[in-house]
């Protein structure tokens, strides 16, 4: 039962994850998610359904679209993918509990949050908003435990980045800012801590593999988002486990 459950939360993601890739690429632009239809975005044709299954699409079509042969970006796929793997551990981890509810809500965001920073380095207030409503409503009726956790951590990790901006001169986005107010209302003040950690060993070895890759200057722009993501999701699931780990090794 419980490899039924984690496999539809998985398939429930891939379905999910195409339409956060919409968001993700639409909202910044301010374009409606809806209207046009899916297309490709170099011949205009609209998608038809045999293009649009999570990411067996992309493998059959060889990631080139039908008509015109355009490369499909990889990061379609890829967001599909890493949303329904997430969902599945959301419920291997929590299991058909309220908390479930938080975690779908906040993968969502973050996976939105990444595609948005990859395609425009761009985390759009309205999203923020979004899942910030949502997520506080949440926390009142599923709370942390103790039940100031989730007040302290949000502010605490709005006012760290916040600083961290004022003393780089603007080295944070303003986006990132906000966006760990709203991780700290989930993760609570130890785990929003530790994220914010893992986001700069995270961020650090991505820019510096960026960099060779890319073979530009010091002064290239890089998304933090991404690596936000990845450490918030690591923080949410296995927090105590990796303080545990680290405190181990210190003592």
């Amino acid at each position: 039962m419980i490899t039924i459950y984690a496999l539809f939360f998985f398939i429930f993601g891939l379905v999910f994850g195409s339409f956060f890739n919409v968001i993700g690429l639409r909202v910044p632009k301010g374009e409606s998610i809806v209207r046009p239809p899916s297309h490709c975005t170099n011949c205009q044709r609209r998608l038809t359904y045999k293009d649009l299954v999570p990411v067996l699409s992309f493998l059959f079509l060889k990631g080139k679209c039908r008509s015109c042969d355009e490369k499909i970006r990889c990061i379609y796929p890829l967001m599909e993918l890493l949303t329904g793997v997430f969902f599945a551990l959301a419920y291997l981890e929590l299991g058909l509990k309220p908390e479930l509810i938080i975690a779908l809500l906040f993968i969502s965001m973050l996976i939105i949050i990444t595609v948005s920073d990859i395609a425009y380095m761009l985390i759009p207030n309205r999203i923020l908003l979004f899942f910030g409503v949502l997520l506080a409503v949440g926390r009142i009726f599923i709370q942390s435990d103790p039940w100031w956790n989730s007040i302290v951590g949000a502010f605490g990790g709005f006012l760290i980045l916040l600083l961290v901006s004022i003393l780089s001169k603007g080295g944070i986005g303003g986006g990132d800012i906000k966006l760990f107010f709203i991780i700290g209302l989930v993760l609570g003040v130890f785990s929003t801590l530790l994220a914010l950690f893992l986001a700069s060993v995270i961020g650090l070895i991505a820019g510096v593999i960026l960099l060779i890759y890319r073979k530009q200057g010091r002064k290239t722009p890089i998304p933090f988002g991404p690596s936000i993501a990845v450490a918030s999701i690591l923080a949410y699931f296995y927090g105590e486990q990796i303080l545990e780990w680290y405190m181990n090794l210190l003592f």
